[in-house]
């Protein structure tokens, strides 16, 4: 069922704390302030452990958006070139992920890993939010972004608790 506009009596607060776009928009401002903390950190153990964080929250923010946001998005845009484009770029970065996550900060490449997974990442997010992309269309568009991003957020909350409970397992 598509999603369209509704229930636009919402305070602004509210919509903003809902809204699909501004939800996959906090988790980029995250991620790129994981990357920053990488990119200064001096002990090895801190690089492994933001290394981690960044891997964690890429991977769920890549779960939510391929099995929610970016179907919406297709169903309301039926733009398949920009959805191809985004899907593949998710696939380099899930790839390089896996590398990162199976390595350590000894592995000669790890700090490379990073920094290529960084410039990646800065690439896609550009890609989404520049004016004319993946964000601009989907707001132009029918789609419900306030219920999708409540929807987002049931998804992410999902998967983070899965992660928590497999790290004390």
């Amino acid at each position: 069922m598509p999603l369209t506009r509704r229930n636009r009596t919402r305070s602004p607060a509210s919509r903003a704390s809902r809204d699909a776009i501004s939800l996959l928009k906090a988790d980029h401002r995250q991620v790129e302030q994981w990357f920053k903390e990488f990119d200064s950190a001096r002990s090895k153990d801190r690089k492994h452990q933001l290394a981690a964080k960044i891997c964690a929250a890429l991977r769920v923010h890549t779960i939510i958006e391929e099995e929610l946001f970016y179907p919406a998005f297709l169903m309301a845009t039926e733009d398949t070139a920009t959805h191809h484009e985004a899907v593949v770029e998710h696939a380099g970065a899930k790839n390089l992920m896996a590398e990162i996550e199976q390595s350590n900060p000894d592995d000669e490449y790890f700090e490379s890993k990073v920094t290529v997974l960084s410039e990646m990442i800065k690439h896609h997010v550009k890609e989404e939010e520049k004016p004319g992309g993946m964000f601009a269309e989907a707001k132009k568009s029918q789609m419900d972004l306030d219920e999708l991003g409540a929807r987002l957020l049931r998804r992410k909350n999902e998967l983070m608790a899965e992660n928590a409970a497999l790290k004390v397992a």
